[in-house]
């Protein structure tokens, strides 16, 4: 057992770190669109970027963190001689 592999390679981190940051995107699209006013009503919380796009961007995101933990790394063949 002198052999140990970790499940993750660094390429499984890097992606990772990439769809957390996508995530991050989306939740930020989603903030905002108050009013100063408590006692008056925005509709700017209806807005697109809030509905619609932000959303998207975060299914996306979770999708690619899915990704992410499920890509295996590449096998490195010993066995092939690099002269054939």
């Amino acid at each position: 057992m002198d052999n140990k592999q970790f499940p993750f390679q660094r390429q499984n981190y890097i992606l990772l770190l990439i769809g957390i940051g996508i995530l991050l995107l989306g939740f930020f699209l989603m903030s905002g669109g108050g009013s100063k006013d408590p006692n008056e009503f925005s509709e700017e919380i209806f807005s697109f970027r809030r509905i619609t796009l932000a959303p998207i961007v975060i299914l996306g995101g979770y999708g690619f963190v899915m990704y992410a933990i499920m890509k295996k790394p590449a096998k490195k063949d010993d066995n092939v001689s690099k002269d054939a």
